[in-house]
């Protein structure tokens, strides 16, 4: 397996979740960009409803239901992340208001304008940004709120070794005004967007795995695939050093219309 051409999503599922259940973030992000995040969405009453989907473990779900009153449901497709959510969610007295629940953000359990804020942090990709907001909409109340952070580029042009690798990746990576126009295409009007500052990539999210690869490593010694996924989230960190200049995660916020 070619570690520098392969997706994760190509990787053993269960491999995959094993991972990432040992690091306390499944992608970019910090406390302080959800909360600034937050700080533009209005009006969240105890009545509220908030669905985090792709979820992960609820790094960003536990600093919601810290900074809303509101009722929160966490969905992710991996039962071991929802696990420990949920105990998390206990462990810092929020199960009153926070669950997690396990389903796709294909499927979701909602009903029509039942929700008055979707988010999304670093998972929308797993179902496409464009096809995201536009098949989640009907989910939300008019007026209700979306908030997802999406890999963009900054540049108009980039070097080509960073072009191939994200276009490899997720081919629907775009420049932000672009991203803010299929926003407004899908029948939303854009409230803010911001780009994640660059410790959410470094301190939060790939430093923070180090010590968890070489015990991955260390655990499945010999066996290919483990460490094929190791190789392939060092190449992505270390593309990120070379070139986060040009690309990053940024958090789009709208309102429906």
């Amino acid at each position: 397996m070619d570690s520098e051409n392969t997706s994760i999503h190509e990787f053993d599922v269960n491999l995959i979740c094993e991972y990432f259940s040992s690091v306390e973030r499944q992608g970019p992000g910090s406390p302080e960009t959800t909360i600034k995040a937050l700080g533009f969405i209005d009006n969240l009453t105890d009545k509220s409803l908030i669905a985090d989907l792709g979820c992960g473990t609820g790094g960003q779900t536990m600093i919601l239901a810290q900074h809303t009153p509101a009722q929160i449901q966490g969905i992710d497709l991996f039962p071991s992340f929802i696990d420990k959510l949920n105990v998390n969610a206990g462990r810092l007295n929020l199960h009153d208001r926070l669950k997690g629940v396990v389903g796709s953000m294909e499927n979701l359990p909602f009903e029509d304008k039942e929700l008055d804020v979707i988010w999304s942090e670093g998972a929308i990709y797993n179902i496409g940004f464009e096809r995201g907001l536009n098949e989640w909409r009907k989910f939300l109340k008019t007026g209700g709120y979306i908030a997802v952070t999406e890999a963009s580029w900054f540049t108009g042009s980039r070097p080509n070794e960073i072009e191939t690798f994200w276009t490899d990746a997720y081919p629907e990576i775009d420049a932000i005004p672009n991203k803010t126009a299929q926003m407004q295409k899908a029948g939303y009007i854009p409230v803010a967007t911001f780009i994640l500052p660059e410790n959410c990539w470094t301190d939060n999210f790939y430093i923070p795995q180090i010590p968890a690869q070489e015990a991955f490593l260390k655990k499945y010694p010999g066996n290919e695939t483990a460490e094929s996924l190791i190789a392939n989230m060092r190449r992505e960190a270390e593309m990120y050093s070379r070139y986060k200049q040009y690309y990053g995660y940024v958090f789009y916020i709208g309102r429906k219309i």
